[in-house]
């Protein structure tokens, strides 16, 4: 695909470190081309690290680039695909670097993908860093946390009220770096209630103008609930203003983790491409 520094949405994006002392593990890229036929296309990502030693720092960079870095030597053609070789390249880097410094051993990294092309959302993730869909003051979770707690959530081993005080609560089941590829989740759930297959099936949905969309590391979802994130993201003056003010609001709450957050968002205000007649703007985010 070819790089442009022209985008056809809104974007902003904030990392902070949290109030821990602990260096930032969190990386991000954004990202935007012309794809296929010319097509706009926006691709953003977020990777939170793991590991002590400032290895979590270096995995989660070694996922950002290697990353962007596949997506941007695409044709762009699939998706899925790409973000699928893309991400299982980022993991097997990881691993290769792991193992040459035993400082790094276990070192690791979870990922949060967001592909637009025009108005079609494409999603892949691994681990629990979460990405978001507003649309009408409702906020709706995409994707499906990785984790011990959500697999024991859905068998009915325990409730969604005891998963935030469980000892288990910060068990990754797959990550990047890990020693077999990780299984890349495609899952998109648009309306919240959908079957694995048909959540799957989502995959290049419509967005629609005024639609926002957030990827995240835990570390503002475990201090944040869903209704306060909303509540924020409607509320704020700008997308730039309500991604600090997400970040200012997990920091209050003790900041325990490192924070970051992007927010894509369908206006007709995103580019001069966008700023032309109402039937010209439908024409091109396809309503």
């Amino acid at each position: 695909m070819n790089p442009t520094d022209l985008r056809h949405l809104d974007v902003a994006a904030f990392s902070h470190p949290g109030l821990s002392g602990r260096n930032n593990e969190d990386r991000y890229a954004i990202a935007s081309y012309a794809g296929p036929a010319g097509k706009p296309v926006l691709f953003a990502v977020v990777c939170d690290g793991i590991g002590g030693h400032q290895a979590g720092e270096v995995a989660a960079q070694l996922a950002v680039d290697n990353i962007v870095e596949s997506v941007s030597n695409s044709n762009g053609r699939d998706p899925l695909r790409i973000m699928e070789t893309a991400i299982q390249a980022a993991s097997r880097a990881i691993a290769s670097n792991a193992a040459l410094d035993p400082n790094r051993a276990g070192m690791g990294a979870t990922c949060a993908c967001i592909w637009v092309e025009s108005n079609r959302l494409y999603t892949a993730h691994v681990g629990d860093s979460r990405i978001y869909l507003l649309r009408r003051g409702r906020l709706r979770r995409l994707t499906v946390d990785h984790t011990w707690i959500e697999e024991a959530i859905d068998i009915g081993l325990i409730t969604p009220e005891e998963a935030s005080h469980h000892p288990n609560v910060h068990v990754l089941r797959r990550h990047l770096g890990s020693m077999s590829p990780p299984r890349v989740d495609f899952r998109q759930r648009i309306k919240g209630d959908e079957q694995d297959a048909e959540a799957r099936r989502k995959q290049g949905a419509a967005l629609m103008l005024g639609d926002v969309l957030m990827a995240c590391s835990d570390g503002l979802t475990n201090l944040l609930s869903e209704e306060e994130i909303a509540r924020l993201l409607t509320s704020s003056d700008g997308l730039q203003v309500a991604a600090e003010e997400l970040v200012a609001q997990a920091n209050e709450r003790g900041g325990y983790d490192n924070e970051t957050v992007i927010l894509i968002g369908v206006t007709a205000a995103s580019s001069p491409q966008l700023q032309t007649s109402g039937a010209t703007l439908r024409k091109f985010l396809g309503h």
